[in-house]
């Protein structure tokens, strides 16, 4: 084994390691196999919290190597957040012209929506809007508010944001003619996970693509009447 892989691997003792003893000791213990331990020096920060951490959190710090096992020091990876992408498309029975207005009057959003509680455009920057969501699930009230700035749109083809301040976020809606009385739209939406529902990641991103999915059939009531 080179030394350099001998830095950051260490294999567990003849004697039984009381592991329940350890990690009261030092939440920072990380991970065991059958007959021993390995962290590659190229292994990426996510991962190593992700997939190695037996749910035991790792303090800022660095690892050091000790005699048997690793202990942190001061400096270490800053946590990075999950960030997922959802998209979801829907026929719309409008015109594309009709759609693409539609969609761009922001404060009608909550009106078909389900998640978007408000939605204010400030009259000095038009270009800038605020933003909250309200909503129950995973049995908690969820809440939460942004500032997103519209980018330059391509009319009737294209609409897109990203926040400035608040819940990290952006995304796009596409339009695609289908005919002289109907279009596809497609919406994407990138965002952050909130540290709140970290614990469900993973229900995540199906949960946020049904309620998209209703929102768009909801907004093709509304293009219908726009």
């Amino acid at each position: 084994m080179s030394a350099a892989a001998s830095a950051f691997t260490f294999s567990l003792s003849p004697n039984p390691l009381n592991l329940t003893h350890l990690l009261q000791r030092n939440t920072s213990l990380i991970v065991f196999s059958s007959a021993s331990t390995s962290i590659g020096r190229n292994l990426k920060p996510p991962s190593l919290r992700r997939q190695l951490l037996f749910g035991v959190p790792i303090p800022h710090g660095s690892f050091k190597r000790s005699s048997s096992i690793f202990t942190p020091s001061r400096h270490f990876f800053s946590p990075v957040m999950e960030w997922q992408d959802c998209t979801v498309k829907s026929e719309i029975d409008v015109p594309v012209s009709v759609a693409y207005n539609a969609y761009s009057d922001r404060e009608s959003i909550p009106r078909w929506m389900p998640f978007i509680s408000s939605v204010k455009i400030l009259e000095d920057k038009p270009e800038l809007s605020k933003w909250s969501l309200k909503y129950k699930a995973f049995g908690r009230d969820i809440e939460f508010s942004w500032l997103a700035r519209n980018m330059q749109p391509i009319p009737n083809q294209k609409i897109h944001w990203r926040s400035l301040e608040g819940l990290p976020n952006r995304g796009a809606v596409r339009f695609f003619p289908k005919g002289p009385s109907s279009c596809i739209v497609e919406l994407t939406v990138s965002y952050e996970v909130p540290q709140l529902l970290a614990p469900f990641a993973s229900a995540l991103k199906p949960f946020l693509e049904t309620l998209l999915r209703r929102g768009l059939d909801r907004f093709a009531t509304f293009a219908k009447s726009y």
